[in-house]
């Protein structure tokens, strides 16, 4: 399945690692993670749920300008689609290009279809602010990593790498200095899907999504373009 959210890419894009998986990369590799946010420098945790063109990625947009315009820090967009330069899927290119014309043209820019953590703990600063849109691709592509296939019936076992960067991603939201902004789609509202890989996918987004909002400070559910609050004031 490919989820109904379009990360996007826009000039010239810094592209994370995608081939290793957590547990083949070497410890000299990766990362070291950033130390929890100094005393007096507010570390925050947005969590932006929505469904299919519920106007989620546009107010994470908004709210990545509004703090901005408040502190004077940098935004860093994360894309987690897949964008090449052999890319035959012309819908997709449509809707990373369309993110790409209305994304501000001073804002950094990431790949980072596999390793999102990673990427977190590089360009995480204290008074700059990171929007990830979206965790639904992300998921997806953790999931049919290297073009897997699963079986249309009977029980769904992931890469390995799906449950390694998961709980990557997990350890290392609570150490990230500045305000992460994360998009992910609601997609558990509807009928129950009739393939095991499809309801593989709703179960594990769904159990995310639970995850990323108990760890946030903020969760905001859109609805037909209203944001409604969920968890959390906004900020002052």
């Amino acid at each position: 399945m490919t989820p109904a959210n379009a990360s996007a890419t826009a000039t010239e894009p810094v592209r994370a690692s995608t081939h290793a998986p957590a547990s083949e990369r070497s410890p000299q590799a990766a990362p070291a993670p950033h130390a929890a946010a100094v005393p007096g420098r507010a570390r925050q945790l947005t969590l932006v749920l929505g469904g299919a063109r519920s106007g989620k990625s546009h107010f994470a947009e908004q709210m990545a300008a509004d703090h901005a315009a408040a502190t004077g820090g940098p935004v860093t967009y994360i894309a987690t689609a897949r964008h090449g330069q052999d890319s035959t899927d012309e819908e997709m290119e449509v809707r990373i290009a369309l993110h790409r014309a209305r994304r501000p043209a001073e804002w950094g820019l990431v790949e980072a279809p596999l390793h999102l953590a990673d990427a977190l703990y590089t360009h995480a600063t204290h008074d700059g602010c990171i929007l990830v849109d979206c965790v639904t691709l992300w998921l997806n592509n953790l999931l049919f990593l290297d073009a897997r296939s699963y079986p249309e019936h009977g029980l769904v076992t992931p890469p390995a790498a799906f449950t390694e960067e998961i709980d990557a991603l997990l350890s290392a939201l609570p150490t990230l200095p500045g305000h992460v902004i994360l998009v992910s789609n609601e997609i558990g509202f509807g009928v129950v899907p009739m393939g095991a890989i499809t309801r593989f996918y709703v179960d594990e987004l769904g159990r995310l999504n639970q995850k990323l909002a108990a760890a946030a400070d903020r969760v905001r559910l859109l609805v037909a373009g209203i944001p409604v609050s969920v968890k959390g004031a906004d900020p002052a």
